[in-house]
């Protein structure tokens, strides 16, 4: 059971006055009635509706925070602050601001498009390690956006301990939800031939045929690699995505770059099991999940024995 659902609950046990046993009958009889058509996180936001537990006046820490959840109130101190970025898209241009905001229970990215709130990272008053006191921010694709319509503020307040380790929830495959940071061990089922490119070696973005970048002009690029494959745990089954970093760890440079060696590479990983941590995103394009891998392990079976004893 996910991390986030147990906060939920106890969240809405401390705020109703019932036992956690009673909120869980609740969300259990929630889900029945609508014959399993809604997440158990889902079914904990409807009771706590129906108990009058209103979500938009209240803070809450970082792991509370579930999918489809609006309107959130929290306080995080900044542990990531990145650099304030133009774009323009469809005709449409812009400032976005973003930093990694985090609690002592977890860490979130945090995207700002008000240009009010993004004149506070250009004027220097939002800074690395400052906590900042957010209101009425929305969860999308895993990540808090703030609008015109959300509050950002300094707080005076304290955070000692905060998560700066990227956190993973144990998942299966047809538990993922889009934005969601997980961890799980599946078979690979599929490989496809790798993909390379040409990349700006300071901001990683593709560089055009003559190695220029569009935001630090003329480079040097450095040759990265995208690989992608299938993976399968008995529930469901999603391509995974995977790049330069990491791919080592499946296939070395070498054998990647040869044609006849990743051949025989790829029959023999084709059928192996492994765990992969990465974030579930959702491919607009094809209306599908992916799954972007950030780490690859081999299974430590006398670990496995282990956690299934216990």
């Amino acid at each position: 059971m996910s991390d986030n659902y147990n906060q939920l609950v106890e969240f809405i046990s401390k705020n109703s006055g019932l036992s956690r046993e009673d909120i869980e009958r609740r969300i259990e009889a929630k889900q029945a009635k609508l014959a399993g058509l809604i997440s158990k996180e889902g079914a904990a936001q409807v009771v706590a509706a129906e108990l009058n537990i209103n979500f938009d006046k209240q803070i809450i820490k970082i792991s509370q925070i579930v999918p489809g959840m609006r309107k959130i109130n929290l306080v995080g101190k900044v542990i990531n602050l990145f650099p304030v970025r133009e774009y323009n898209k469809n005709g449409r241009s812009g400032r976005i601001g973003t930093f990694i905001l985090a609690d002592e229970t977890s860490n979130i990215r945090t995207v700002l498009w008000d240009e009010n709130h993004i004149d506070l990272i250009a004027n220097g008053q939002i800074f690395n390690d400052c906590v900042l006191e957010i209101n009425n921010a929305n969860l999308r694709n895993g990540e808090l956006h703030l609008t015109s319509f959300s509050e950002i503020k300094v707080s005076n307040k304290s955070i000692e301990k905060p998560i700066t380790s990227q956190s993973f929830q144990k998942k299966q495959i047809n538990q993922f939800n889009p934005g969601e940071r997980v961890s799980t061990r599946a078979f690979i089922v599929q490989m496809f031939e790798p993909r390379f490119f040409q990349t700006c070696p300071q901001c990683r973005k593709k560089v055009n045929e003559i190695g220029e970048c569009l935001e630090h002009g003329r480079v040097i690029p450095e040759k990265r690699a995208l690989l992608s494959f299938v993976i399968d745990d008995g529930t469901d089954s999603i391509r995974a995505v995977i790049f330069s970093e990491q791919i080592d760890k499946l296939i070395p440079r070498e054998e990647l770059e040869t044609p006849e060696l990743f051949s025989g590479r790829k029959k023999e990983l084709i059928g192996k099991e492994i765990i992969l941590t990465g974030q579930v995103r959702k491919n607009d394009m094809y209306n599908n999940n992916e799954f972007f891998v950030s780490d690859v392990n081999e299974i430590d079976l006398d670990k496995l024995i282990e956690e299934l004893e216990k």
